[in-house]
């Protein structure tokens, strides 16, 4: 799972490199980074739920679910 950063010398310029190559990409390579962007939210989000839900469920001990989730 991944996890948001913090703003940081290092992100910052990242987002500095990213925006100055879409400011120069076609739309459609935009609508494919756009989906790619909400593919990767909608996943953490369920990694988020799979965690919770594991951390519930009784029939099976944290250290098993993180074992076959690997």
């Amino acid at each position: 799972m991944r996890y948001i950063m913090q703003p940081t010398e290092t992100r910052q310029a990242l987002l500095k490199a990213i925006y100055e190559e879409l400011e120069q990409a076609y739309d459609d390579t935009l609508e494919d980074v756009l989906e790619l962007l909400k593919i990767r939210k909608s996943e953490d989000e369920e990694d988020i739920q799979d965690i919770y839900a594991a951390k519930n469920d009784t029939t099976i001990s944290w250290e098993q679910y993180k074992q076959e989730s690997a």
